[in-house]
Order: C-alpha cells, then sequence, then structure tokens
C-alpha cells in the first residue's frame, strides 16, 4: 500500500463555521497562502452555493494558490454542483466534494428516503460531477453510524461512477478508534474497485476521539485526512493537522510521510488563532503554550541533562524558536518585515508602513512586542470600516470606590459622548456605551485571552452580545483590557443586521 499521506485542510469550510470565525475574502487568501507553504494537498475553499461570500471566496482562492488542489463542497444537487464548477473555473487543480447521507436516521429523517433510492442519488451527483472535473471526493455523512454492509455498497457504487475519493466521515464524533479502524478495514476488503479510490477520514471531536480516529483509519488504509489548523471546527472541532503531521513524523514504524513543512506549524497556528480571533489553549498539543513547558521539578532536572528525557519532539521542529527576534520600539520595517514573513503574513508596503506607525505606538506602551501582538496590528484594519468607532474612554476606579467611565464614538462621522458607574470597570463603560447605543442588547460571554508574558501585555477579549434573538461575536485588542472589552462589544454592534 502506498505510503504517501494526502492532508486535506477543511479550515476555510468546516472550520470556519465556528461562530464568531467568519473571515473576509482577503483574510481566507492570507490563510490559503500559508496552507500552500505548509505543504498541504487540498485545500477545502468552501461551500460556494451557501453564500455570495463563499462563492467569492473559492473564486478567490483558486486565482492566489498555484500546486494545491482547490476543493468546493456540493450537497448531492445539480445545482450546487453548477455553483462549484463555476466557483472553480480559476483552479489549477480542482476537485468537486459532494455526498450525501447514510446513516439510517439520516435517510428517514433528514431525506424522508430510503436506502436504494440513496445510492441512484450518491451515483447521479457524481456521475454529473464528473463531467466538469477529473477528480470527484463523495463523502457518505454520517458514515460513523451507517452500517457496514450498506456503506460498502453505497461506496463501491460511486467508485463505480467514477469517485476518485470516498470520505467516510464520523459526522458526530461518536466511534471509538477500534470501530473507526475497522470500518475503513471493512471497506478495503469489501468493496470492488476500492484501489481505485483514495479512502479519506474525516473525523469530528465530540469525545475527544478525532486525533485516535483518524490514525486509526490510517493504519487500516486511509490515505487522505482531513483536518484543520489548531483542530478548529463545529461544536468541538475537527481533527488538529499538526497532530496528525506530527505522529506521523514520530512514529518511523508507521512509515508513511506526508508533504508538511512542520517548521511551519506554530507560525500557521499562531497565523490562523489570530485572523479568526480564537485562542489556543495553552495545553493543546504542539501548538499550545504550554506544549514544551515543563514545571515539575523533575520534569526540569530531566530536560536540563537530556531533552528527549521528556521531550518527545524538537519544538523547532514545529517552529517554535526561543531565539526569535525580539522586537522592540528601536526595531525598524525590516525587522517587522521579517517577522511577519516567518509568521506566514505578506504586505504590500503601504500596508506595511500603516502597521509599523501602530507597531511602534504599542511598543512606547510596553517593552517587548511579541507574535501575538504583530499578528494583531496585521489584521488591525479590519475595524477601519465600521460604522461605530471608539473615539476616547476615561475610567476611575478602585477599591472602595464606586467605578465611574466616560467615552465617546464615533457614529458614521457623528460624535456622540456619554458617562456612567458600574460594578467595575467594564461594566461601567458598557453601560456609559449602551446610552449612546439604545438597543436591547445582552452580553452573553465574556472571555479574556490569557496574558502570558507580563503586565504589559496586550489583552485579547472576546464577546458574544444577543441582540434581536440572534447571537454576534466580538473581538478587541488593545494594551488597556478596558479599552478592549469596550472594543469588542462595539465589534458585536458594527455586525446586527440594522
Amino acid at each position: 500500500m502506498d505510503n504517501r499521506l494526502f492532508i486535506f485542510d477543511t479550515t476555510l469550510r468546516d472550520g470556519e463555521q465556528v461562530p464568531g470565525c467568519q473571515l473576509n475574502t482577503v483574510e481566507k487568501i492570507q490563510v490559503a497562502k500559508a496552507l500552500e507553504a505548509l505543504g498541504v494537498d487540498v485545500i477545502e475553499a468552501g461551500f460556494p452555493v451557501s453564500s455570495p461570500g463563499d462563492f467569492n471566496s473559492v473564486i478567490e482562492i483558486s486565482k492566489a494558490v498555484t500546486w494545491p488542489t482547490v476543493c468546493a463542497l456540493t450537497r448531492a444537487v445539480q445545482k450546487d454542483i453548477d455553483v462549484a464548477v463555476e466557483a472553480l473555473r480559476f483552479a489549477k487543480r480542482k476537485r468537486i466534494h459532494t455526498g450525501i447521507g447514510t446513516s439510517d436516521s439520516h435517510i428517514k429523517y433528514k431525506f424522508g428516503s430510503n436506502r436504494e433510492e440513496i445510492i441512484e442519488r450518491a451515483v447521479a451527483a457524481v456521475k454529473y460531477a464528473r463531467r466538469f472535473a477529473e477528480d470527484v471526493e463523495f463523502y457518505a455523512e454520517d458514515a460513523g453510524r451507517t452500517d457496514n454492509e450498506y456503506l460498502a455498497r453505497v461506496i463501491e457504487a460511486v467508485i463505480k461512477a467514477g469517485a476518485t475519493v470516498v470520505n467516510i466521515p464520523d459526522t458526530t464524533g461518536y466511534c471509538l478508534p477500534a470501530e473507526y479502524g475497522a470500518k475503513i478495514k471493512y471497506l478495503v476488503d469489501h468493496v470492488e474497485g476500492i484501489d481505485n479510490a483514495v479512502i479519506s477520514t474525516h473525523c469530528h471531536n465530540d469525545l475527544g476521539m478525532a486525533t485516535a480516529n483518524t490514525v486509526a483509519g490510517i493504519l487500516n488504509g486511509a490515505r487522505q485526512v482531513e483536518v484543520t489548523i489548531n483542530g478548529i471546527g463545529e461544536r468541538a472541532g475537527n481533527t488538529a493537522l499538526e497532530e496528525i503531521a506530527m505522529i506521523m513524523k514520530s512514529h518511523h514504524e508507521i512509515d508513511i510521510r506526508t508533504n508538511i513543512n512542520t517548521r511551519k506549524i506554530y507560525s500557521t497556528s499562531r497565523m490562523v488563532s489570530s485572523l479568526m480571533n480564537m485562542p489556543v489553549q495553552p495545553n493543546k498539543a504542539i501548538v499550545g503554550r504550554n506544549a514544551f513547558a515543563h514545571s515539575s521539578g523533575i520534569h526540569q532536572d530531566g530536560v536540563l541533562k537530556n531533552a528527549h528525557t521528556y521531550e518527545i519532539i524538537d519544538p523547532r521542529e514545529v517552529g517554535v524558536d526561543d531565539n526569535s527576534i525580539v522586537l522592540t520600539a528601536r526595531s525598524g520595517r525590516a525587522a517587522l518585515k521579517n517577522r511577519l514573513s516567518v509568521l506566514g503574513v505578506q504586505l504590500e508596503q503601504e500596508k506595511l508602513d500603516q502597521v509599523y506607525e501602530e507597531f511602534l505606538k504599542l511598543a512606547d506602551k510596553k517593552k517587548d512586542v511579541n507574535d501575538d501582538d504583530i499578528l494583531v496590528l496585521a489584521g488591525a484594519d479590519r475595524t477601519q470600516n465600521h460604522r461605530i468607532k471608539l473615539d476616547y474612554l476615561q475610567v476611575t476606579s478602585g477599591v472602595g470606590v464606586r467605578s465611574v467611565a466616560s467615552l465617546g464614538l464615533n457614529i458614521s462621522g457623528e460624535k456622540f459622548e456619554a458617562c456612567a458607574t458600574g460594578n467595575g470597570p467594564v461594566d461601567a463603560a458598557i453601560k456609559a456605551l449602551k446610552k449612546i447605543v439604545d438597543r436591547n442588547m445582552t452580553l452573553k460571554e465574556f472571555t479574556i485571552q490569557a496574558i502570558s508574558k507580563g503586565s504589559d501585555d496586550m489583552g485579547k477579549v472576546h464577546m458574544q452580545v444577543e441582540y434581536d434573538k440572534q447571537m454576534y461575536y466580538g473581538f478587541g485588542a488593545n494594551t488597556d483590557i478596558i479599552a478592549a472589552s469596550v472594543e469588542a462589544y462595539i465589534d458585536c454592534i458594527n455586525k446586527f443586521k440594522i
């Protein structure tokens, strides 16, 4: 069996379905180029029929990348496929990803159909897609809960119809590793013509088994894995690209290789985290802040004597370099440009000049500027066209005194001011904001990203606000955590459908 494992990255499709993590087209192109540099084989660029934004993003990503295959998702519906074909017209290598639910619950409750009709619809979709693309992938949604005998019939039929890749998703993250591995093995052993297609895994992490299930799939014959950077995705997320890449690299006895340049893993992780405003949990495998930290005395002693005592991965293998250049107020444009480049961000001169000016302002406020700060600065222009902007904020607070906040807003060029007291400085500031923007909105979630490098570090705030029975997600970053909180709230308001 071939020892080459294809990496299918769905950060820009499945990963982007996380509420509050939507990217604009420019940001998606930035991520796509980083994925290309990382060595990803297939980039799932979107679901073109779902929205004009997704349609346009697939077009622009197709233009932006050269060697990876660009994939567009569809349902087993002719119109979906037609729209995908149109969106992929500029792709150098293109793939249509079509499919349908195959579990009994999907067949009965989602489609109100029967097993034979589902096979007919699956075959018709694959045949139709093959009229427009040589490379067609079929997904059997909820394959994890589909009985193996029927699943084998579906897969055999779509391969005969022309499917080049067959995707076996554990859509609900329910399977145990042994069960999922056995499912892949059953298909290898019982599907006529299985050698004419690549078997793909697509595992969700609802029970924390996405990576284990994916590895079980690989060991039993799967040669494509569908993954995301940092394991982001709907609900509990997807299989993490960085985990599979490093498992394959660390376990030589498996003898399966990927095309991933692992030294670009950390910078790609940071970029996706910054652009999607999704903090990486500190204990996240491979890319978490604590992944290579040793706090126990016994561990520290062992690592100092020989790193291999407790480290199975050299941090430099994933791009974590303790000797990276530290940026300060004395750093020039070249140093900033170089650090952005290391982090996978390429800026035109005009944008670089703008970011550099903001960098100098930040560097005056804090001693050292870290990678997270730089990525926030590079993505800060997303707020330039916002209708509502924070003009100024002044807060008085302390022990034994009532917090008071006064702030000014610029709303479409018109200035407004308000003052309020509250239960703490953030509460006071938000109450003052609500006096100006008088809408029936409720703060549902308020998260401050962990500050790791000192009291002068940039605080990152994530907010969820309910308005008119809809949830809106906002993000703010500032060396002043109160200002970051107000900016995050304003970011939510600017997204209201009013």
